[in-house]
Parts: C-alpha cells; sequence; structure tokens
C-alpha cells in the first residue's frame, strides 16, 4: 500500500518570511475541504471544546477528545501537516506526563503537537521534542487559563512576550502561534526570531495567519471581532433544513413514485 507523505514540521519552519495560511479543522469532512482549498497546515484546536463540544471554554476539553478529532483531521486529509492542541491537564505535571501526552496525539495522526505558555513550558517542549515529536508553541492570550491571567484582553508587555518567544524556540519549538498580541510587538518577535509566526489577532506581520473554521464559515454566532466571516454557512444550513422541513410536512419529500 502506498502512503502520501505529509508536510513535515521542517518544511512548514522553511516557510519563515513567507506568508501562509493555517486553518482549524474538527472533522474529515472540512478537514478534505481546507486541503481542497490548498490550506496543507491544519490545527486540531482544543478550541473544539467551545465551537463543537459545547462547553464553554476549553478547560473541559480532555486527551481523548483531541486523539479522536485528530485522527478524523488526519483520515479526512493526505498530505496536511496537522498540528494538534495538548489539552489542559495533559503537560503541566511534568516532562513525563507531557511526552506521553504528545506520543499519544502522535499515534491518533498528529504531525506535530502544540502546547501553550511562554518560559514556564520551555522545558516541556524541550523534552517533547527529544522524544522526536515536533513542537508548535503558544503565547499571549493562553485561552487554557485566560481566567487565572489577564483574561482575554490584547497582550501588550513588550518584554515578556518577547523572552517567551526566545525561551520558546531555545527550547525547540518550530514555530509558535501570537494569539491577539499587539501588532507591533508582534512584528517584532517575527523578526526576532528564526522560526514562523502565526497570528491569530496579532496583526498582518506575522508570519501566517490563523483562523477558527466555524469562524471563517460563519457557522459560530459569537466570532471574536478580529475574525473575518468569508460566508454565512450558518444562514446558508439554516435555510436549507428549513426548506427540508417544509417539504417533509407539505408532503412534497420525499416525491411519490412515477
Amino acid at each position: 500500500m502506498a502512503f502520501d507523505r505529509r508536510l513535515g514540521a521542517t518544511a512548514v519552519r522553511a516557510r519563515k518570511g513567507s506568508a501562509f495560511p493555517v486553518i482549524t479543522a474538527y472533522d474529515a469532512p472540512f478537514a478534505r475541504c481546507a486541503e481542497d482549498a490548498g490550506i496543507d497546515v491544519l490545527l486540531v484546536g482544543d478550541s473544539l471544546g467551545n465551537v463543537v463540544l459545547g462547553f464553554p471554554s476549553t478547560v473541559s476539553v480532555e486527551l481523548d477528545d483531541m486523539c479522536r478529532h485528530a485522527g478524523a483531521v488526519v483520515r479526512g486529509t493526505r498530505k496536511a501537516h496537522v498540528i494538534v492542541d495538548l489539552p489542559f491537564g495533559s503537560y503541566e505535571a511534568s516532562d513525563e506526563q507531557a511526552v506521553h501526552s504528545a506520543v499519544r496525539l502522535v499515534k491518533a495522526g498528529a504531525t506535530s503537537v502544540k502546547l501553550e505558555g511562554g518560559a514556564r513550558v520551555a522545558d516541556r517542549i524541550a523534552a517533547i521534542v527529544s522524544a522526536g515529536i515536533p513542537v508548535v508553541g503558544h503565547l499571549g492570550v493562553l485561552p487554557q487559563t485566560a481566567g487565572l491571567e489577564a483574561g482575554f484582553r490584547r497582550r501588550r508587555d513588550r518584554e515578556i512576550v518577547l523572552a517567551d518567544a526566545r525561551a520558546v524556540e531555545a527550547g525547540g519549538a518550530f514555530a509558535v502561534v501570537l494569539e491577539l498580541v499587539e501588532a507591533a510587538i508582534s512584528a517584532e518577535v517575527t523578526q526576532t526570531l528564526s522560526i514562523p509566526t502565526i497570528g491569530i489577532g496579532s496583526g498582518p506581520a506575522c508570519d501566517a495567519q490563523v483562523l477558527v473554521m466555524y469562524d471563517a464559515l460563519g457557522l459560530y454566532p459569537e466570532p471574536p471581532p478580529f475574525a473575518k466571516r468569508f460566508v454565512n454557512l450558518g444562514e446558508i444550513a439554516t435555510d436549507a433544513l428549513r426548506t427540508y422541513a417544509r417539504e417533509v410536512r407539505d408532503g412534497t419529500f420525499p416525491p411519490p413514485k412515477a
């Protein structure tokens, strides 16, 4: 049996300096749509807790959830690089826990894993990388612990963000997500690091941009202000289902036999 080779971490890192799109995906059909659209870096984010599973935050997401959705995205694609989030509680306790959780995600199909935090998780990043698993960092707003920190307010603490970015790179990450970081700081981080920055609400200077699939497609009712709705699939789907319901009720579906 022949297998297609997926885009590797080295190839993604080599995109430093050239703009490229990243999108979240949580299931096989939408992952296939993204790859067919030419988006070859996908993020199975723990945002699935909010937009798919209906939780109020990402904190309730379990490692089993991430493994299940990672597998679906991988099965729906052929060559895309699939980054998968390590959920809250799966890497904080020790390097050993972090490596064990990352291995589970890789066995589920992940090409790389992502975890939140700067200098405080640099050792975790190094341990996972030492186990042979590529890692993406995540700085700025950290949704898993935002309630314990500064919330979802834009990050403007330049020195802290720069120090964390350097620590993440030194730990061995091949890319880093910058979420809700002041645009000028994101630009400086992007210029400082040798690895790609992936921005979400952090201005145009980042090497890549990522959006939540459901925000971009208009499937989530309350997208963040920085997200652009490229189509309103929620409205289209509701209209289609309304037509289906009407035709069932008035007897026009299914049609009578000829």
